[in-house]
């Protein structure tokens, strides 16, 4: 049976390398979603190789198609981390803040993000939030929700391809390589210009 480090590997590899302390950083936290998933509703998602696909392979997706250089981000709605925590530990450069409103699981998103330093956990609701950021990220929250916060004015959401017609504001979208119906929806108002952009090939 191949590991979780190997399914990362040969799923993502495509689209990106992993370093080995990246791949060490994303395998923690794995590990570490299993232990607390016994208590903690964190993903309903229990074979590995889902797990790998739907959750970590998304969001480093998500990650490599944000804008190069420094950036300020904030994952919305983060529960169990996604997509923000694979979001920071492929892109370092990156300031990444994890909202998350449910205690127990902004304790876990602080225990897992520890050795993590570009990573800040905030135990609030968006609308308490006063940061302002480059861009705004989310997955399996309402959009609508998530887009009231005004917190960037550039966002990249995780979803269906049926919530993203519901959702305004979508200038575009791009199919994700898992799950036939799955898309990042994009809306740019500033950094069009040098966005990370590389559907074709590899990334990062």
């Amino acid at each position: 049976m191949k590991t979780f480090r190997d399914l990362l590997i040969a799923e993502f590899s495509p689209y990106g390398t992993l370093s080995v302390d990246q791949l060490a950083q994303l395998e923690r936290h794995y590990e570490l979603l299993l232990r607390w998933n016994k208590s903690l509703n964190l993903t309903r998602i229990q074979d590995v190789e889902e797990a790998v696909r739907f959750h970590y392979c998304e969001s480093l997706f998500l990650g490599r198609a944000l804008p190069k250089g420094e950036q300020r981000v904030v994952d919305v709605g983060s529960g169990a981390g996604f997509p923000g925590f694979p979001v920071a530990v492929l892109r370092p450069e990156f300031r990444v803040d994890l909202i998350e409103s449910h205690q127990r699981k902004a304790v876990f998103l602080r225990e897992v993000t520890e050795a993590v330093h570009n990573v800040r956990v905030l135990a609030k609701r968006a609308e308490h939030c006063k940061a302002e950021y480059n861009w705004m990220i989310a997955r399996g929250v309402c959009a609508t929700d998530v887009l009231d916060s005004q917190l960037a004015p550039n966002f990249a959401f995780l979803m269906s391809v049926d919530d993203a017609a519901k959702t305004s504001d979508i200038q575009r979208v791009e199919p994700c390589p898992w799950g036939a119906k799955r898309v990042i929806a994009f809306h740019v108002e500033h950094g069009e210009s040098n966005r990370h952009h590389e559907s074709k090939g590899r990334g990062r």
